[in-house]
């Protein structure tokens, strides 16, 4: 059994994973999904929050385990689990990113995500008038992430949702690969992704080979439409 860090992407919480954790604990795994800094029921200001922030809550639940850990990343999570694998390899067993930003040494979110012509996100995300807050236009929600789920999971989102700090999108990783570059990786694609195209997904995990690819039909919220098949997926790690 396996003990699970699940960490949320951009304007998301701990909670869209509470699907995942109900069918991993009742495999026998563990799981927590932590809300990063200024999202779910963490009230940090949003106007602050950098990469470093995240990273270290993540690092913070990374260390409260008990055991090595099997930490997995959704979208923009992908970018929080790898830069908290280069401080925490030691205390990692496995990285998992659901359809989620794989990135290398150098590489910055928002430099990629600007290369995903396929993107249905372009020209849906507002930015406050300094640049630094996120958010997407309303009207796109339902199709950029939540294109299979049922009306019910999508008013649950919805109504839960935060602003974004973009500051961590535009932060490059600085890895190596004697700690994040040595450790296992799996890469969970979905193929009717609005937000990352699966062009940009395989172009990601091409680049950064993973030892596991699984992949799911699937919107860019799988813990939402496709819980069994994603629990199944992870609980094999």
């Amino acid at each position: 059994m396996s003990a699970f860090v699940l960490v949320h992407g951009a304007w998301h919480g701990g909670w869209c994973w509470d699907k995942v954790v109900a069918r991993l604990e009742a495999m026998g795994h563990s799981a927590v999904a932590p809300d990063m800094p200024g999202h779910g029921e963490d009230k940090a200001p949003i106007e602050g929050v950098t990469l470093d922030h995240i990273v270290k809550r993540v690092c913070d639940t990374i260390d409260a385990a008990d055991e090595k850990v099997v930490l997995v990343g959704h979208s923009y999570g992908g970018a929080m689990i790898t830069q908290a694998a280069e401080q925490r390899a030691d205390r990692i067993k496995s990285l998992a990113y659901v359809t989620a930003f794989l990135l290398d040494d150098g590489q910055a979110l928002m430099d990629l995500a600007q290369e995903d012509g396929e993107s249905h996100l372009g020209g849906q995300v507002d930015f406050s008038d300094d640049g630094a807050i996120a958010t997407v236009k309303p009207d796109a929600l339902r199709d950029c992430f939540y294109g299979d789920c049922s009306d019910e999971d999508f008013a649950f989102a919805r109504a839960r949702l935060s602003l974004e700090a973009v500051a961590g999108m535009r932060t490059p990783m600085r890895t190596s690969a004697g700690k994040f570059g040595r450790l296992p990786r799996t890469y969970v694609e979905c193929l009717r992704d609005n937000a990352i195209s699966i062009a940009m997904q395989r172009r990601l995990h091409g680049a950064l080979p993973c030892q596991r690819v699984f992949t799911l039909d699937t919107d860019h919220s799988p813990f939402f439409s496709a819980p069994d098949a994603l629990a199944e997926a992870l609980g094999r790690l």
